[in-house]
C-alpha cells in the first residue's frame, strides 16, 4: 500500500499531508489581521470570494518566524472541522511513499504537543514528518478556531 503525500518544508526540515487532505495550495496573499485571534493565527485571507482563517504552522510548532519569499505558499487544507490555510516555507513535491517505510515517531521525541506527528517516512535521500491535520490543534485551538467570526 502507499501513500499520496504533498511534501513542503518548514524550517529546513520536510513535512507531507496526505493529499486527500489538501484542497489546494496557492502563492502567499495578502492576510488580514484579525483582533483578539488566537497566537498562530496569522489572520484571515480572500480564497476566490470566501474568508479563509490562516495559521502560521511556524508560530503553532514553536519555531521561528521567517521572512515571507517568493516560495512562500499557502496550504488550503480541512482541519479541525474548518477550511484553513496554512503557511509553509514553500511546497516541493507530491510523492507517492510506500507504507513500509513509515516509522511510527519514537516516543523520545514525542509529547502532548507534539502527538501531530503521524509517523516518519525514511527516504533513502531523507526523512519526511507526516502530520495528522487532526491533531495540529488541540481542542480548545479548534474552539478558538472556530469561534473566529469567519471559520465555517
Amino acid at each position: 500500500m502507499e501513500d499520496q503525500l504533498v511534501v513542503f518544508d518548514l524550517a529546513n526540515e520536510h513535512y507531507g499531508l496526505d493529499i486527500a487532505a489538501v484542497e489546494g495550495i496557492i502563492k502567499m496573499q495578502a492576510i488580514t489581521a484579525v483582533p483578539r485571534a488566537p497566537t498562530f493565527v496569522e489572520g484571515v485571507t480572500n480564497l476566490r470570494g470566501k474568508v479563509l482563517p490562516v495559521i502560521d504552522l511556524r508560530k503553532r510548532f514553536g519555531l521561528p518566524s521567517n521572512e515571507t519569499t517568493k516560495d512562500t505558499r499557502i496550504v488550503v487544507v480541512e482541519m479541525g472541522g474548518a477550511t484553513v490555510g496554512i503557511v509553509v516555507d514553500g511546497v516541493s513535491e507530491v510523492l507517492r511513499v510506500n507504507r513500509d517505510v513509515i516509522e511510527p515517531p519514537s516516543p523520545i521525541v514525542t509529547t502532548v504537543d507534539s502527538s501531530f506527528i503521524r509517523g516518519i517516512a525514511n527516504l533513502t535521500e531523507r526523512l519526511v514528518i507526516l502530520l495528522d491535520l487532526g491533531k495540529v490543534l488541540n481542542t480548545q485551538e479548534k474552539v478558538e478556531l472556530r469561534s473566529l467570526p469567519v471559520a465555517g
